[in-house]
């Protein structure tokens, strides 16, 4: 177990963590208890994800997650006063219509407790990251395989395979990370694309960058914790269990079925008189 006595993580020292080639580790958690199982174990920094629609709320994909959701979470967490940092997600339709939108939804989600605000995209949302960096937010892009963008890529399918200025193609994906970073972002999650591709991509910028299903040369990795912790029902060619809590809970909670239905809880220990 991690000393959770250790500093508390800032935005300086992610540009620092990656001149000193010191791996980052980034988890996803959506309230107050995993947030602080999740930052005793000593991640650097803590995703409120929008992936909370899939793996908390049952959708199909993360589109569903509203803002007054995710600024929800965003405070659940941080009423968990984290060493690491926390990160919270722009959902959809939060930052595409207008940059006055997305910082205004990006001060929401500092309001509640986000330390840095992550978006999707890239060239196409150069200008609203720009907008937020500039009202002294940072902020976090998000390229490769965005999960926003489901139905324009068929469902989530690895990007950066392709050539040509596409979206999605090696080339434009090249072109959204240095747009992201020109912009002002302080890091960048390369998601769903080949190892080779992200690893070009970290060394062409001066910001870390945080993979998921990205290959081991990014500065950093992310987990979604259900798939980290064995909670979630499918498995992934991108993740790891590590261990396998739905089983262990599913025993506990068959024990306790047991118990109760046997007599024997509650017992004299756990009884009033």
């Amino acid at each position: 177990m991690t000393n959770i006595s250790r500093p508390k993580m800032t935005v300086p020292m992610l540009v620092q963590r990656k001149a000193e080639q010191s791996r980052l580790s980034m988890v996803t958690a959506y309230d107050a208890t995993f947030a602080s199982i999740v930052d005793a174990g000593g991640v650097d920094l803590i995703l409120v994800g929008d992936s909370v629609a899939t793996v908390m709320q049952g959708q199909k994909n993360t589109l569903g997650v509203s803002m007054d959701e995710m600024v929800y979470h965003v405070r659940l967490v941080a009423a968990a006063q984290p060493k690491a940092l926390i990160v919270g997600d722009m959902p959809f339709g939060s930052y595409q219509s207008s940059s006055v939108d997305a910082v205004d939804n990006a001060v929401r989600l500092v309001k509640a407790g986000a330390e840095i605000v992550k978006l999707e995209g890239g060239l196409f949302v150069q200008d609203a990251i720009s907008c937020i960096a500039n009202s002294d937010i940072p902020v976090m892009g998000h390229i490769g395989l965005t999960p926003q963008s489901y139905h324009r890529m068929g469902g989530n399918k690895i990007q950066g395979r392709s050539d040509g200025d596409s979206a999605g193609s090696r080339s434009r994906l090249i072109a959204d990370a240095l747009a992201v970073e020109e912009a002002g972002a302080c890091a960048v999650v390369i998601e769903g694309v080949p190892a080779e591709l992200a690893s070009e991509i970290t060394g062409m910028l001066s910001i870390p960058t945080i993979g998921i299903g990205a290959g081991v040369q990014c500065d950093g990795q992310v987990l979604v914790m259900h798939d980290l912790l064995g909670l979630s029902e499918r498995t992934f060619t991108f993740a790891k269990a590590y261990s396998n809590f739905r089983v262990l809970a599913q025993q506990a909670v068959a024990e306790y079925v047991a118990e109760v239905s046997n007599g024997s809880w509650p017992d004299e220990q756990h009884s009033f008189h």
